[in-house]
């Protein structure tokens, strides 16, 4: 899957509600567990903050899921 995310008139979003927003998983709570278990890329490094500000250009990654954020 992949997904592109704008944020809109946004600067940055919170990582785990990211993955909340565009459906990767169900719940807010689901996403930090597999944040904190290393499943999560950012720009090709494992990010284990929950609540990373993602910007405009990060590529997320989880599993075989990969999220292009854009302005």
């Amino acid at each position: 899957m992949n997904e592109t995310f704008s944020l809109g008139e946004h600067e940055h979003i919170a990582l785990c509600d990211l993955l909340k927003i565009v459906g990767i998983v169900n719940s807010g709570g689901h996403a930090k567990i597999l944040i904190a278990e290393g499943e999560v890329t950012r720009n090709g490094e494992v990010e284990t903050r929950k609540t990373a500000k993602i910007r405009a250009g990060d590529v997320i990654c989880l599993g075989d899921a990969e999220i292009r954020v854009e302005k």
